[in-house]
Formats: C-alpha cells, structure tokens, sequence
C-alpha cells in the first residue's frame, strides 16, 4: 500500500510517499480500516521535527486523524463489522497516539483498536470527519467540556486561523460570545469575518493586547470593568503575557498548547491583583467527538477545510500549516 513514511526526524524533506508498504492485518481486539481521509496538525510537524523527552519509534506513518471503512475485523471484536463507516480517536489508551507512537492515517489502511472506533453518521462526509478529531476536539473540551465560555463573553482567540483556532472561533460563536480573532494577514481576517468573528486583529501591526484595552477599557481591580473575558492562547512564547494583560477581573487564560514557546515571561502580579483564572485543557475524549459529529450532522458546525491533497502531495501540504499558510485544516485522501 501507499502510505507517508517518517524514518529519521529532521525537516519535512525526512517524510517518503513509499509503495510498497505492507497492508496491515486485523489482530485481537483491532481492525483494519480503508482510510478515506486523514488530515494534519501542527503536531504532526512537531513529530516530524523530534520533541524532547518523547521517543518516537521510527519509522511511523504519521498523522493522527483519520476516516474511513472497516475492511478486516479481528477477534474478539464487537459491535463492529466490514462496511462500518467510522471516526477514529486517535489516542490509543496503551500505546499513546497514533502518527506517533503507532502508525497512523497518512495511509491507505490503517490498524486501530476497536476501542477507538466511533460510529461516523450518515450525513457526515469523511473529510469533515477527519478534520475533527485533534483541533475541533481539542477546542470542544476547552470551550464546551470545561464550560469555560458563555453568552456576552469577550473572548480573544490567538492564532485564529489554524485548526484549533478556526474551531474556537465557530464554537465560541455557538454559545454566544463576542469573538475577537487575530491572524496574521488581511485575506485571513476577511475568510474569519465570514465565519463569524465579531472582531478581527492583524497581529504583524497591532498589538491584541492593547487594541482590547483600547476597545474595552483597562481592566480594574477593584470591579469587573475593562478588558475581556477570555484570551484562548495556545501560542504560549511572546504572546503569554499580552494575554493576561488585557484579561478582565475575574477573566479566564484558556491554553492548550504552545506552539511558540513553552516557557513565556511570566507575571504574577497579574494574576492575584485580577483574580485570574488559568486553565489548561489536555486532549479531547470520545464523548468530545460524538458531539462534534452530531453537530456536523444537523449543520451547526461545518468544519473549515483549506484544502484536500492527495498522499503524493502531503508534505507540501504539511509545509503549509507550518508556515502558516492556510485557514482551517489540510485534509489528505489517501
């Protein structure tokens, strides 16, 4: 089978389009699925690139998202059949991600624990599927799960045109928030209006911080006044303390990630004198996904697609989303 081939970390020119790649087999309690589609994050380039402390058992088909039907079921498997149409978590409870620790979507076939599997409804196409899991799932739980956003919040969403970014502005829009969204360039701003941002904030000429200070008052101490409710920063790096600085009392700093630098200037004073809530969300869960998959289904939540690429065009488009080329996810179709 085809499939993307990591077999030393580096640069994105370390990943192969190989032919001749075994299908997998179906083994106990697994099986075997055609992937429709798979789809990239940012921490496929982190994968790529080697992250400290975690080892990474090379050579691995990368990406963590993916669609598709069940083709082998192995034994012991309930519940499950061959023509299933599925979603698969990507977080394998033994072994620890797939396109990481496991071999992951960026193939024609993949093996996946049934424990993974979640039903993919009728009116869901794989595309929008495996856009969901890692950005879409990830901003569910930090918005929805944690109910950390609700009607009339000012909510600052960092990095708005990523993946996760393009998710949080459409859902905090969904529970009625006044949604600030800063990108880096005029042609994302103008495509995050249209999905609803209230507020759009050009990063390379404006600072975020002060342009909310400037629309919403200094934040006061001793009342509820100024600033506004949420900052979402999974930037971390320079942007950490513009963030609480432009925080309300009372306010929430929403993170979960760091793809800028996980060891920011700090300032604690901040914190105490504003009451500041810090709340960190780690990885998304099963009930995350069926819920983004029953909005999709009934049409709240259309997932922002920048493009679909075929496996021979997957670094490249890799390469996008690292450079920051791109509004919402780059789906892959084996």
């Amino acid at each position: 089978m085809k499939a993307l081939v990591l077999n030393e970390h580096g640069g994105l020119d370390k990943l192969r389009v190989v032919a001749d790649k075994p299908v997998p087999q179906a083994t106990e309690g697994h099986v075997v699925i055609r992937v429709r589609a798979s789809s990239f994050n940012y921490h496929d380039v982190f994968t790529v690139q080697g992250m400290p402390g975690i080892k990474v058992p090379l050579p691995v088909v990368i990406g963590l998202d993916m669609a598709g039907d069940i083709v082998e079921v192995g034994a012991g498997v309930e519940g499950w059949k061959a023509g299933d149409r599925v979603l698969v978590n990507p977080l394998n409870k033994a072994k620890g991600l797939m396109g990481e620790m496991l071999d992951g979507g960026m193939a024609e076939y993949c093996l996946v624990s049934a424990s993974q599997l979640i039903a993919l409804p009728a009116k869901v196409g794989y595309d929008d599927a495996a856009a969901l899991p890692v950005a879409y799932g990830t901003a569910h739980r930090m918005l929805v799960t944690h109910k950390t956003v609700k009607a009339g919040d000012r909510v600052v969403v960092l990095g708005a045109s990523g993946g996760v970014g393009t998710a949080c502005v459409i859902l905090a829009k969904l529970l009625g928030a006044e949604v600030i969204a800063c990108a880096g360039s005029d042609e994302k701003l103008a495509r995050l209006k249209e999905l609803g941002a209230d507020h759009v904030v050009n990063y390379r000429d404006t600072d975020f911080s002060k342009w909310a200070i400037a629309e919403y008052g200094k934040p006061q101490r001793r009342n509820y006044e100024g600033g506004v409710d949420v900052v979402i920063n999974f930037t971390g790096g320079d942007t950490w303390l513009p963030s609480i600085k432009c925080l309300k009392r009372g306010g929430t700093l929403l993170v979960c990630g760091a793809t800028a630098g996980h060891d920011p200037k700090e300032d604690l004073r901040y914190v105490w004198s504003f009451e500041l809530n810090i709340k960190g969300s780690n990885s998304f869960y099963d009930e995350d996904l069926k819920a983004l998959l029953q909005m999709v289904a009934d049409g709240s939540v259309k997932p922002v697609i920048d493009r679909t690429v075929p496996l021979e065009g997957a670094a490249d488009g890799l390469a996008l989303i690292r450079d920051r080329e791109v509004l919402g996810k780059v789906v892959v179709n084996p």
